[in-house]
C-alpha cells in the first residue's frame, strides 16, 4: 500500500518541487493551500496528485481535513508543515503593519503546532510516520529585514528539535528542512530574489538535495548558503551577523 504525505502550502514553490519528488516516488501526495484556482492548475499538470483547499490557520479547516484524510487514506504517513509567508518589515517605523506581523507568525509558527496536534492519531498509527518542518536558514542568523520570519523561523527550528525526542517513543521521526533563499514566489513577493548575498536557489535543486538528504537518514537538511549560515553562527556569530544584514531596513516603495 502507497504511504501518503499531505503538503502544506504545496501549491507552488519549494512544496511543489518537493511534491513532484514524492509523486516520482510512488506516494499518494496531497497539497494543500488557500488559493484554489492555484491548486487546479497543480491538478490539471499533475493528475495523479490530490488538492485540497485548506487553510492552516483555520482550526474549522485543519479538523475537515484530518478527517478527511482518515476517510479517504486510512490516514497520512507524513505531515510535511511547508507553509509559510514572509514580510518585509521596518520594526522602527510607525505604520509597520502589525497585522501582517501576526499573520506570519499564525502561518509559519502556531500553524505547524496545530497541524501536528489534529494529525498526530494518524501519524501514530503509521509503520513510517514523519512530521518535515520549512524552517530556514535564517534560523541561525536572522535577517533584519524580516524580523518577525526570522523570529517564526527560528522558534519552527527550536520546536522541531523539541518535539524529536518526544516523538521518537512513538516512532515518529522528525525532519526539519532548513532553506536558504529559494527562486519562489515567496522571495519575489518579498523583494529578496534578486539578492546577491542571499543567493535564491532553484525549486528543482532545492527539491534534489532535500530528498537525497532525507533518503539518507538526515534530520537537518541545511542547502547551499544554509550549512554555512549554521557553521557561522557558531564560530563568528557577530561577523555572519553583519554580512547578511549590511542593508538592515528594507528599501520603501
Amino acid at each position: 500500500m502507497k504511504n501518503t504525505v499531505l503538503i502544506t502550502g504545496g501549491s507552488s514553490g519549494i512544496g511543489l518541487a518537493i511534491a513532484k519528488k514524492f509523486l516520482e516516488y510512488k506516494y499518494n501526495v496531497v497539497v494543500t493551500g488557500r488559493n484554489l484556482s492555484k491548486l487546479e492548475k497543480v491538478k490539471a499538470d499533475l493528475p495523479s496528485i490530490h488538492i485540497e483547499h485548506s487553510d492552516v490557520t483555520n482550526e474549522d479547516d485543519v479538523k475537515a481535513l484530518a478527517l478527511k484524510m482518515e476517510q479517504s487514506f486510512g490516514g497520512i504517513d507524513v505531515l510535511f508543515n511547508n507553509a509559510g509567508i514572509m514580510n518585509l518589515i521596518d520594526a522602527g517605523s510607525d505604520v509597520n503593519q502589525l497585522d501582517r506581523q501576526f499573520t506570519e507568525i499564525e502561518i509559519n509558527f502556531n500553524a505547524p503546532i496545530r497541524m501536528l496536534h489534529y494529525f498526530l492519531p494518524q501519524l501514530k498509527k503509521s509503520e513510517k510516520g514523519t512530521v518535515i518542518n520549512t524552517s530556514s536558514g535564517l534560523a541561525y542568523v536572522p535577517f533584519t529585514q524580516a524580523p518577525t520570519y526570522s523570529g517564526t523561523k527560528a522558534a519552527l527550528h527550536f520546536w522541531t528539535m523539541a518535539i524529536r525526542p518526544q516523538l521518537k517513543p512513538h516512532e515518529i521521526r522528525v525532519v526539519e528542512l532548513l532553506p536558504p533563499v529559494v527562486d519562489t514566489p515567496l522571495a519575489h513577493g518579498a523583494d529578496i530574489a534578486e539578492d546577491d548575498i542571499l543567493k535564491p536557489m532553484p525549486p528543482q535543486k532545492m527539491a534534489d538535495i532535500f530528498w537525497k538528504d532525507f533518503m539518507n537518514g538526515k534530520d537537518e537538511i541545511t542547502p547551499g548558503i544554509s550549512k554555512l549560515l549554521k557553521l557561522m553562527s557558531r564560530l563568528a556569530p557577530k561577523f555572519i551577523f553583519k554580512q547578511l544584514n549590511k542593508q538592515p531596513i528594507p528599501k520603501t516603495k
